[in-house]
């Protein structure tokens, strides 16, 4: 190719970077196939038996193996489809935490053609009528815990996952039903935008887009000299734990399962289920980084760890490798919009170069584009990233205006402010919503946040503008302090002083005794805005 460097993978003509990965072996895109048939025409590459065990519930160690994974799905998409009436376009909505029961339903859902659109069960009733209104469901499985939370206008109603009934759809003999003709363009499922900061969407994602995701954890398969056991420390309703699913299953893969979660609770499921791998987002890693936390469990048998779904410090990264030097630590980047992650790190030469949250992965193509004038940069200059490929989302559901705002000729505006450097790999710096404008110069609450977060008697930190006459806006942070820590304001304004360009430097504290974070551990602004709205408005 012309004017390509094969370094970073740039086009000087296009003004695109390139995937330097391998292709992808992906199935011609017209031809009929649902996202769980190509998952499992995956696994029978794996040389483990349908006895491994698929799915494990650490609180009661219950095993399904992957026979009765694959016979409980094909019995519960029989028998949804025979005595339901649940059918190809239909919308299944979800409202549960983490059981083994959710990657079975999913996979019966998937293989119908049903769209899935899964929520978090500690959503409120308003929040929920809300996704409703997006998504129109006709039927809902939830947690008994949650389902009182439903409108009752379904029109198949609700079934409990953790009933007898649910169990009886499962283990049922089904009755042989014809192939739902389920193509790569149907509409898989409706995921919701994490809403951090304005209202939540509804993200569309194909089959197309799930089938390659699970093409590009395919291409990533390595040889073991025993099964992987993953333990996944993020919600099967995210789209990280959504496609983690047919992860598990492309790889054949074992996934202890948790249903309540707490520090000390996952890494004794560490010691005893023998995990290898642990699917976590960033506080995790912070915490597991501070103090003596994980004295006293035996972690041996863990190799590696994948972080993603909201930013992490290179400062909290290196602190996590210097304290378990044997793992692997594996960054990625992506969005629900893009089916999780299109940039990853993947060798022992990307993981160890900091700050990076890693290279495209396969069939991806990326730019970065100057806000104010359109233009894309070169490696090495900041702007906001695009991407195209086989894996960026058809749209958001009822919401014409946000689609064609966010995909541009196919490419899909990420909102965040990055750069590529010359090796290809990806820095992500902030939101562009959220840089704070200080005096002209433009702060991105990140780098702060990272640079308090590494400081030793602070657990974590959040950093918002806040309104200033004479600069427009300044870092205001709110800062969580360890525990029996009498650290005060202004020790913490110097330490970042220090570290900063002058117009950088954070001018308020709040101190705070947690930050509001959504499932993906994601900080929620718009909860942080309200406090600087209430402040502001008190003044008046």
């Amino acid at each position: 190719m012309e004017n390509f460097d094969s370094k970073s993978g740039f086009n000087s003509s296009s003004r695109t970077f390139h995937s330097l990965r391998p292709s992808l072996n992906l199935p011609p895109p017209h031809a009929p196939l649902s996202a769980p048939h190509y998952a499992l025409s995956l696994r029978r590459k794996s040389p483990w038996p349908d006895s491994l065990s698929a799915v494990v519930d650490s609180a009661s160690a219950h095993r399904v193996s992957y026979s009765d994974f694959i016979h409980f799905s094909q019995n519960l998409a029989s028998n949804l489809y025979s005595l339901i009436g649940l059918s190809k376009g239909d919308t299944a909505f979800i409202l549960s935490p983490n059981l083994t029961k959710i990657p079975i339903l999913y996979f019966a859902l998937l293989s119908l053609g049903v769209v899935v659109s899964p929520a978090n069960p500690i959503a409120t009733r308003a929040e929920i009528s809300h996704l409703f209104d997006l998504s129109a469901p006709v039927i809902a499985f939830a947690a008994s815990s949650a389902a009182h939370k439903l409108p009752k206008t379904l029109r198949l109603g609700v079934i409990f996952i953790d009933s007898p009934e649910f169990d009886l759809l499962m283990t049922t003999e089904r009755v042989v039903i014809p192939r739902a003709e389920v193509s790569q363009s149907d509409v898989a499922a409706i995921l919701y935008s994490s809403g951090t900061t304005g209202k939540v969407k509804g993200v569309i994602l194909t089959h197309r887009n799930l089938i390659a995701s699970a093409a590009s954890y395919d291409a990533t398969r390595r040889e073991r000299e025993r099964p992987a056991v993953f333990l996944y420390a993020v919600p099967y309703f995210h789209v990280y734990g959504f496609t983690y699913c047919l992860r598990a299953v492309a790889l054949s893969e074992t996934v202890v399962v948790m249903e309540r979660y707490s520090l000390g609770k996952m890494l004794r499921a560490v010691e005893e289920f023998g995990v290898t791998h642990l699917a976590v987002v960033p506080p995790l890693v912070m915490a597991m980084t501070k103090g003596d936390v994980t004295d006293g469990y035996d972690l041996r048998s863990l190799e590696g760890i994948v972080c993603g779904a909201a930013p992490i410090g290179k400062d909290t990264v290196a602190s996590f490798k210097s304290k378990f030097p044997r793992v692997f630590f594996v960054q990625g980047y992506g969005l629900t919009e893009s089916t999780a992650s299109i940039f990853r790190t993947i060798g022992e030469v990307e993981t160890n170069k900091a700050g990076t949250t890693g290279k495209l992965v396969s069939e991806i193509e990326a730019k970065i584009v100057d806000p104010l004038t359109g233009r894309a940069m070169s490696p090495g200059e900041q702007g906001e990233l695009w991407i195209r490929g086989p894996l960026i989302m058809k749209g958001y559901v009822g919401d014409a205006e946000a689609t064609s705002g966010t995909l541009v000729d196919g490419w899909l505006k990420t909102g965040d402010l990055c750069y590529i450097d010359n090796e290809g790999f990806l820095y992500v710096l902030d939101r562009l919503k959220e840089l704070i404008k200080y005096k002209g110069y433009q702060v991105a609450p990140a780098e702060l946040e990272h640079l308090l977060q590494s400081h030793p008697e602070i657990n974590d930190a959040a950093v918002i503008p806040y309104p200033d006459e004479e600069a427009g806006q300044v870092p205001l942070a709110f800062v969580v302090r360890r525990r029996h820590s009498s650290i005060g304001e202004a020790d913490i304004l110097d330490f970042v002083a220090k570290q900063v360009a002058p117009y950088k430097k954070i001018r308020r504290i709040v101190f705070v005794d947690s930050i509001p974070k959504n499932a993906a551990g994601k900080t929620l602004r718009k909860e942080l805005n309200k406090f600087v709205l209430q402040q502001s408005l008190s003044k008046l």
